[in-house]
């Protein structure tokens, strides 16, 4: 007997209902536990526990690259790894202000080794000539850090929006649907906070294996993945576009992307690793989302405190870390919140996202390269 239209009708309508109360749910579990763990009163309750000879290492001479430098969290990890001796190369979309972050920088820590690379990472074409100049320096890279644009989005249940829109540390949310003007032309935050990422990252394999086994990638994410599975539709192709949701699945692609690259590369020598720096006030999240910057106004972290994990990730020994987690506060942290029905997203859709990312960057794999 077939179905009739009625009960396709009450099937299609209980599949609805089901996916707002999930959504509902993702969104309110998140703003709690947000709330009560994101905030700059949660980073001293943590840092409690923290040891202060971690932060102590310094690390002369060795080569770190960090995207999005001139601002925000960014400019305080390319700070806090100059002011460790590092040679620090900023890769920044503006010269005007990549410069003069690298004059403070200079002046602050005393590190003249300090360098400005102008690269706009919603360009695969950019990233490929800036990669492509960078690799005939011949320079081995230890450690590689990933600023796009860690924003903070705050949800409840009713999820805050503010109808403007943030370029800054070397990626963006948009609210509406733009695409880039390049060749074949993508959508626009997919094209920095994914596509960029995992472009940059490939093309970098060489120089940090050169610096193995103690070289390491880190990619800031953010905990606006925790509302929303990894999905194959990387370009909000379907539906009506919500740009903070496309900026969640983003980052919810990063963490994805950060288990893959460990798995694949495991025999390089390369640690993979992905953190969340809390709830922190910078530039971004003032510009972009002031509603939620005033409401939380005083209780939102530092730049610096949101950059701590992130140099403990550069500092610390390998064997101490593990490759392909996700870090907070300087620990291990969970990739989904309960019963958010996201844990079994990765598996099912990691391998159809790759190969899609290979054929948008027009990349082959690294190891296929070695081969």
């Amino acid at each position: 007997m077939q179905p009739s239209t009625v009960d396709i009708q009450i099937n299609i309508s209980i599949r609805g209902l089901r996916m707002i109360l999930l959504k509902t749910w993702r969104s309110a579990a998140f703003g709690v536990y947000g709330y009560l763990n994101f905030t700059k009163a949660a980073y001293l309750e943590h840092s409690k526990r923290y040891n202060p000879e971690d932060m102590q290492t310094k690390i002369e001479g060795k080569n770190c690259v960090v995207t999005g430098a001139n601002s925000g969290i960014g400019y305080a990890t390319a700070e806090g790894l100059a002011s460790r001796g590092a040679n620090v190369y900023m890769v920044c979309r503006s010269k005007e202000r990549g410069e003069a972050a690298r004059s403070k920088i200079q002046s602050m820590t005393g590190n003249e080794n300090v360098y400005l690379e102008v690269c706009d990472l919603s360009s695969v074409n950019e990233i490929k000539s800036f990669t492509s100049r960078f690799t005939s320096k011949d320079v081995p890279i230890h450690v590689l850090v990933k600023f796009v644009f860690p924003l903070q989005v705050f949800y409840t249940i009713v999820i805050l929006k503010e109808e403007s829109c943030s370029v800054n540390n070397a990626g963006l949310l948009e609210h509406n649907r733009i695409t880039t003007s390049e060749g074949t032309r993508h959508e626009l935050n997919f094209a920095v906070n994914v596509l960029g990422t995992y472009t940059m990252t490939e093309l970098m394999l060489p120089l940090l294996e050169k610096a193995a086994p103690d070289s390491r990638v880190i990619t800031v994410s953010s905990g606006g993945m925790y509302t929303t599975p990894l999905t194959e539709d990387l370009q909000f192709s379907h539906g009506n576009f919500d740009g903070v949701e496309q900026y969640a699945r983003n980052k919810r692609i990063q963490i994805a992307l950060t288990e893959k690259w460990a798995e694949t590369y495991k025999d390089k020598g390369i640690g993979f690793y992905s953190m969340h720096p809390g709830w922190a006030e910078t530039p971004g999240v003032a510009n972009s989302l002031p509603g939620f910057s005033k409401s939380l106004s005083g209780k939102l972290r530092t730049s610096e405190q949101g950059a701590d994990t992130v140099i403990w990730l550069a500092l610390m020994r390998k064997e101490k870390l593990l490759s392909g987690a996700f870090y907070f506060d300087r620990v291990e942290a969970p990739k989904h919140l309960k019963f958010a029905a996201t844990g079994g997203s990765h598996a099912a859709a990691m391998d159809s996202i790759i190969n899609n990312l290979r054929s948008l960057s027009s990349l082959s794999s690294y190891n296929e390269t070695q081969q």
